[in-house]
């Protein structure tokens, strides 16, 4: 076949359709494929991020369900007053515009009291040693009590009047009282300290007001003394 042939059949009228055929599906693929994307992705579709803080969760889950986003518990906290399963924070903050299906993470609050675990502080270190691990801890203190015992040495932990051993798990918002050494061996130890009562001493007279005893000398009669005679 001779070139000259060879882009005459090219050139024919089948060949050019099927050309143009390609072109036409290959642009009708793309712009599909376009809105395919834009629909998947709500391309435009904008929402705005409700404020979700102390609401319960199925409110907020509701709530967020009508704006068509979802909702997930990342963690969980605790405030004493308010109730369980209340929202405490949000990932997204109120008024933040997005997409709808976007996931917005919830802190809740807590169906019970968190507890701590105690740590090994009874006859284990001082009173500014304890004080100082469980304040880091998250632990609430009160006054210390002091007893018998070696200076500001721990002896023991209270809560809520009650001896507490180590490991035992206590409420976060319990308030701990350590008992620590007054620096006493037994009670004997104790000085006691008497303050005279000034009022009940015998008041004495001013100066010159003496009274004067007379001294009554009595004669001394002579003694003899007798000789012995031969």
């Amino acid at each position: 076949m001779k070139v000259k042939e060879f882009f005459h059949q090219l050139a024919s009228k089948a060949v050019l359709f099927n050309l143009l055929a390609i072109i036409l599906v290959g642009f009708a693929l793309l712009i599909g494929t376009s809105y395919v994307i834009e629909a998947y992705t709500n391309h435009g579709e904008k929402v705005v991020v409700p404020s979700l803080r102390h609401k319960s969760f199925d409110q907020a889950k509701q709530l967020l369900k009508e704006k068509g986003l979802r909702i997930e518990v990342s963690d969980t906290g605790y405030v004493k007053t308010l109730p369980p399963d209340c929202i405490l924070e949000q990932g997204l903050e109120p008024g933040q515009i997005v997409k709808p299906g976007r996931i917005v993470t919830v802190i809740i609050n807590s169906t019970h009291t968190p507890t701590i675990t105690l740590p090994d502080i009874i006859d284990n270190s001082s009173l500014r040693e304890a004080m100082a691990k469980l304040t880091s801890l998250g632990f609430k203190l009160g006054q210390p009590e002091f007893i018998t015992g070696e200076k500001d040495w721990v002896y023991g932990v209270k809560v809520n009047g009650k001896n507490v051993v180590t490991g035992a798990k206590i409420p976060v918002d319990a308030v701990l009282i350590i008992q620590a050494g007054n620096g006493m061996q037994s009670e004997a130890d104790s000085i006691t300290f008497y303050i005279p009562d000034v009022e009940a001493a015998p008041e004495f007279e001013e100066e010159g007001e003496f009274e004067e005893i007379e001294i009554v000398e009595e004669p001394v009669e002579p003694t003899t003394t007798a000789i012995p005679t031969e």
